[in-house]
């Protein structure tokens, strides 16, 4: 595989993000757990990630890392519900139909976790996929993530309320994997 990782950038990088989310097909976002009618406006979402990424480690709300093959943006990953120093929340994301199930999801969050721990002095990283969506629930246990439970619950300002899966990678479960920040 020919792919790499880096943080967010620019502005370019904000966009490819939105639009993702923004031209995704109506089933496509329900099967993420998304609510098409809660989207945030395209320019408000871009200004809102803008003005965040200004912002110093300690008071960042997200933190995006894109994912690259053969040098083309083709997913990301972000963490937002920060607690600098303590937990946040994780979330993956591959663009283009034709690159998922390939098992690159696995590779790029293994050169993209320790983005999060470095950065953020993490002691939690949590991820809440939902419940009825099989990629992300495959691919969290061969990171080192623990299951904890399965509840209900709105996960986000973007999701309907849905059974969701809590998974969580502690800081002494990271250090014990084989996490490295390129992708071999």
């Amino acid at each position: 595989m020919s792919g790499t990782i880096r943080p967010m950038q620019n502005t370019t990088d904000i966009e490819l993000i939105v639009d993702y989310f923004i031209d995704a097909n109506t089933d496509f976002l329900k099967g993420m757990g998304a609510d098409p009618t809660k989207l945030p406006k395209r320019k408000d979402w871009i200004k809102l990630i803008a003005e965040d990424l200004q912002k110093p480690y300690t008071a960042k709300k997200f933190y995006y890392v894109i994912w690259l093959y053969n040098n083309q943006a083709v997913g990301h990953t972000n963490i937002n519900k920060i607690q600098y120093g303590a937990t946040a929340y994780m979330h993956l994301h591959i663009w283009n139909p034709n690159n998922r199930q390939r098992g690159r999801g696995v590779d790029y969050l293994k050169a993209s976790i320790p983005h999060y721990f470095q950065h953020f002095q993490l002691k939690h990283l949590y991820c809440e996929p939902y419940a009825l969506n099989p990629a992300p629930n495959k691919t969290l246990p061969k990171l080192g993530f623990d299951f904890i439970k399965a509840y209900e619950t709105q996960p986000g300002p973007i999701n309907f309320f849905q059974m969701v899966k809590r998974y969580i990678l502690t800081k002494e479960n990271y250090e014990a994997q084989d996490y490295y920040t390129t992708i071999r």
